[in-house]
């Protein structure tokens, strides 16, 4: 996997170039449905956070299986995983859909389900953390190594990841974005919408870390994990269902914009809620099964080694010598 260096910087510079002005993220006039596909969001951090990603990764990973060899260390699939997560991020943070969040409620909740519910697990099954540290120069991985061994440093990573932590942050993110006079704050101010998106991907990305990753402290067993993703599916499909069977609408900043789409203010939050609703509890409940299969092949796994331990030996396995 090789990485040309000149090659990335004059994209990244040509990236940061094209565009600038009205079809940044949430500034100036929400677009109408004859100019969606020129609002592309061509936002320099959004940018160049994608691409250093994308650049440590792959320098990262290129290091390590001419090291280890290829699919050691980071797997095929993770490296394909976390190319995937990068691009779901494109998707929501820089094609028109985070334009079109400014014109119509329903586009909003898409992209924000895009970065909860694609975007986080796919970046976290990616193992980023690995390529990171390998992409850096041989002499600072072992003070990152020694940094990650403190003991402070390690307290507080477990406290973090530890289930009920993340379990609240991530339903206080959900719910707190979506009071009314927050989130208006967030189609008139970029510093609220910036804080916004990063507090879902944020709080989504330690969410799956969580989940993911059974063996590392602060992780979930079977039964625990299936209470942890069960009980985010309710608070999550409450809140759709609130949204979509509210009476009156939630979000009136919408206004000036929803009906050049053809919807009412009550008919785009309906929509919107049915977006989180439907794939919130989808997702979450998908995962509660698999869990919850995983915890049943596990106890049958245990019952069947306690039956072989406890069976008595057969005959012909006997030890005494006959004649």
């Amino acid at each position: 996997m090789h990485v040309n260096r000149p090659g990335f910087v004059r994209w990244v510079v040509l990236a940061l170039a094209l565009r600038a002005g009205p079809a940044w993220a949430h500034t100036g006039r929400p677009p109408a449905p004859h100019d969606v596909w020129s609002a592309w969001s061509w936002e320099p951090g959004v940018l160049l956070g994608l691409g250093l990603s994308a650049w440590l990764y792959a320098r990262g990973v290129e290091r390590l299986w001419r090291r280890a060899g290829v699919g050691r260390g980071i797997r095929r699939w993770q490296a394909g995983c976390f190319a995937a997560g990068l691009a779901t991020l494109f998707l929501a943070l820089v094609s028109p859909l985070d334009a079109l969040g400014s014109a119509l409620f329903s586009a909003h909740m898409a992209q924000h389900e895009l970065l909860i519910l694609v975007a986080a697990p796919l970046l976290v099954l990616g193992a980023p953390l690995i390529p990171f540290v390998w992409a850096l120069p041989p002499r600072w991985r072992g003070r990152a190594g020694g940094v990650g061994r403190l003991p402070a440093v390690r307290a507080a990573w477990g406290a973090l990841t530890h289930p009920l932590t993340a379990w609240s942050l991530h339903a206080a993110a959900v719910w707190t974005w979506h009071a009314p006079a927050l989130y208006q704050r967030t189609l008139v101010s970029e510093p609220a919408h910036v804080a916004q998106h990063a507090s879902f991907l944020g709080t989504a990305l330690l969410f799956w870390w969580v989940l993911l990753h059974p063996g590392r402290r602060g992780a979930l067993g079977h039964g625990i994990g299936v209470l942890y993703v069960f009980t985010t599916a309710v608070y999550g499909s409450v809140l759709g269902a609130l949204l979509t069977f509210a009476p009156a609408p939630w979000y009136p900043a919408y206004a000036p914009s929803v009906g050049a789409w053809g919807l009412s203010l009550l008919e785009d939050q309906q929509l919107g809620g049915l977006v989180m609703w439907v794939p919130f509890g989808l997702v979450y409940l998908g995962a509660a099964l698999a869990l919850f299969a995983a915890w049943l092949r596990a106890i049958e796994r245990e019952v069947r080694r306690a039956e072989a331990s406890a069976s008595p030996r057969s005959p012909s396995a006997s030890p005494l010598r006959t004649g």
